[in-house]
């Protein structure tokens, strides 16, 4: 028996964005009378026989002729802002994605029906003229060095006027302790503060979303940057070269941009600090730094080790000068980053790293041609791809040794050093295991600096692994873990030892001459030489379908200024000269069915 219709009487339009995969479309429905209803509220709609959840987008749209439309099932409650659903489009647009990706990250955890009274104003403080001129400058990068206290600059951002009326601050920090520590400390100074995390879930989650809603100062991690912050009035991002504000899964959105794009678009100031400014920054905004001999304070004291010195018999690990510091006092943490790490070689007879002529990348061993006599071997660059032969660019030596060795095995050699117990630290590692919280010498990949906040030296077993990555931001993230290193460092103590073969690495003479903007010059003209990014944009395509949207791409940008590089591995590289290029190439090309990834501004790449 068919069921009776429903008749509902109608005041309104509406137009909602449906949360379901694979549909990047909207659709008009009607609001029954006497509902309230905002631009970004959540809703519940019946689309093609189920009932799915989705996105107020826009009040009353022109609907189509002759469509006969239906009621929306219910008001879920409060989401994101007006301007974060106009920002989310332009991120979809930005990063290949889709905006509903992007909703959900703006939403709240759980339902949030209505919102709390509106938060007052932090205190004024009165900042020194750094911090004052930081705070007037829309397009501000603060060099920053990284055992300066920060807080004084956060506590002068909340507390400035904005040039957005009752414009309210948007703080974000690389990682969750930061962010609630951060947060924590304004509240003692008095200031209401929403810490938005996204591991907060339900009603804890949504109360805080609720709270920055309501005018509290926001203070958290990369989904922050969708956060409801009502009005925003300025911007400060805390260390905005840690590649934790780029999200891993697609599309590969990266905080930093979002923030600087929704500030132009309030008109807002926004900060971006950072003791290595990345060169995207710098490429982005004015940069200012504080006088010279703060600087060098603000760095500490570090010892290089050439391991090409080293004796032998001892290993390439472990130096005079590392078994000098474990045995001696303090508390110290020894960092060997195996993780992703590729095979490194050494020549037999002067110890100098096997390079790239051409791009001075790592290279490895290749024995894929053979020959009469057997298999004739040569060293190729996992970054740029050159081939040459197998001998030492420094000596011309033709024998070379594998430099390996993991933690588990050094933590083992450094107890029989140190005569003591030796902690060891992962990823996985528990950050609350009472081996790491009582050993005196923790050993682990870069993950035993986030677990340890405090010690008084650290030490860097096998630096070369960092500065040689194939990765083509190798030279920036080696800056930015001595940096993080530093912070970790007590003042006044032991400070940083690093072993290397590549003592005249530019970043570690940037590290001892306390100016990173030496590795940014020198970094500038790479990049433009071997055209990557900021000096073009870039994405990386891969997936089951990766192919098919390969050669769509291929076809419609005949003649166009966009390059279409591989597959390596099952992965094409797309260059253009700009972003709008790229973009605009990638969301005009129709998406075969099946699986596919489109990586833009890949940071592994």
């Amino acid at each position: 028996m068919p069921r009776p219709a429903v008749t509902v009487e109608a005041t309104r339009v509406i137009r909602v964005r449906p949360d379901v995969v694979g549909i990047d479309k909207t659709f008009d429905y009607l609001v029954p009378t006497g509902v309230e209803v905002h631009i970004g509220d959540l809703v519940r709609v019946d689309l093609h026989g189920r009932r799915v959840g989705g996105w107020v987008v826009a009040l009353d749209p022109e609907p189509l002729a002759g469509v006969n439309l239906k009621p929306v099932a219910k008001i879920s409650g409060r989401g994101p802002r007006p301007d974060v659903i106009d920002l989310a489009e332009w991120a979809a647009w930005r990063w290949a994605g889709r905006p509903a990706n992007l909703l959900r990250t703006a939403s709240p955890p759980a339902v949030v029906r209505s919102l709390p009274a509106r938060s007052q104003p932090p205190l004024p403080v009165d900042p020194d003229p750094l911090i004052r001129d930081a705070l007037v400058s829309d397009r501000g990068v603060l060099r920053l060095p990284p055992m300066a206290d920060r807080y004084r600059l956060i506590r002068a951002a909340v507390g400035a006027p904005t040039p957005v009326a009752d414009g309210r601050t948007l703080v974000l920090c690389p990682t969750a302790t930061e962010a609630r520590e951060l947060g924590a400390r304004l509240r003692r100074d008095g200031v209401a503060v929403a810490v938005t995390l996204p591991e907060a879930r339900g009603a804890a989650g949504a109360g805080s979303w609720a709270h920055a809603a309501s005018g509290a100062v926001v203070v958290g991690t990369r989904s922050a940057a969708w956060a409801p912050v009502a009005p925003l009035g300025r911007v400060v991002v805390l260390d905005e070269h840690d590649d934790s504000y780029q999200q891993e899964q697609s599309p590969t959105w990266h905080a930093r941009e979002v923030v600087t794009e929704r500030a132009r678009r309030a008109g807002a100031p926004c900060l971006l600090v950072s003791p290595c400014p990345s060169l995207e920054a710098l490429e982005w905004g004015e940069l200012m730094t504080v006088d010279r001999s703060s600087e060098r304070r603000g760095w500490p004291r570090t010892r290089i080790v050439d391991q090409r010195d080293l004796d032998p018999a001892l290993g390439p690990l472990f130096s005079p000068a590392l078994v000098d510091t474990v045995r001696g006092e303090g508390r110290v943490l020894c960092v060997l980053n195996r993780t992703g790490r590729v095979r490194l070689l050494a020549c037999r007879s002067c110890a100098s790293i096997a390079r790239c002529a051409a791009c001075d990348a790592a290279v490895r061993l290749v024995d894929d041609s053979p020959s009469d006599d057997g298999v004739i071997e040569h060293l190729r660059c996992g970054r740029c791809g050159t081939d040459r032969a197998s001998v030492c660019l420094g000596c011309g030596g033709s024998g070379f040794k594998n430099l390996r060795l993991g933690v588990s095995r050094a933590r083992e050699e450094l107890e029989v050093l140190a005569g003591e117990p030796v902690a060891e630290v992962t990823a996985t590692t528990d950050s609350a295991d009472p081996d790491v919280a009582t050993a005196r010498i923790v050993i682990g990949t870069e993950a035993v600096l986030h677990r340890v906040t405090r010690a008084d030296s650290v030490a860097f077993l096998d630096f070369d692994q960092e500065l040689l990555a194939l990765r083509y931001r190798a030279a920036e993230q080696a800056l930015a873990l001595l940096a993080r290193a530093a912070r970790v460092v007590r003042t006044g103590s032991g400070g940083l030892l690093i072993q290397t073969r590549s003592p005249e690495h530019p970043v570690l003479t940037s590290l001892l001459r306390a100016d990173p903007g030496r590795l940014a010059a020198a970094e500038v003209e790479l990049r433009r030489a071997l055209r990557l990014p900021p000096a073009v944009a870039m994405a990386l395509v891969s997936g089951q379908a990766a192919e098919a949207y390969v050669e769509s791409l291929r076809r419609a940008e005949v003649g166009s200024s966009v390059e279409i590089q591989g597959p390596v591995d099952g992965t094409w590289r797309i260059r253009a000269p700009d972003h709008r290029s790229l973009c605009d190439a990638l969301a005009g090309t129709e998406r075969p069915p099946g699986r596919l990834r489109i990586e833009v501004d890949p940071r592994g790449a």
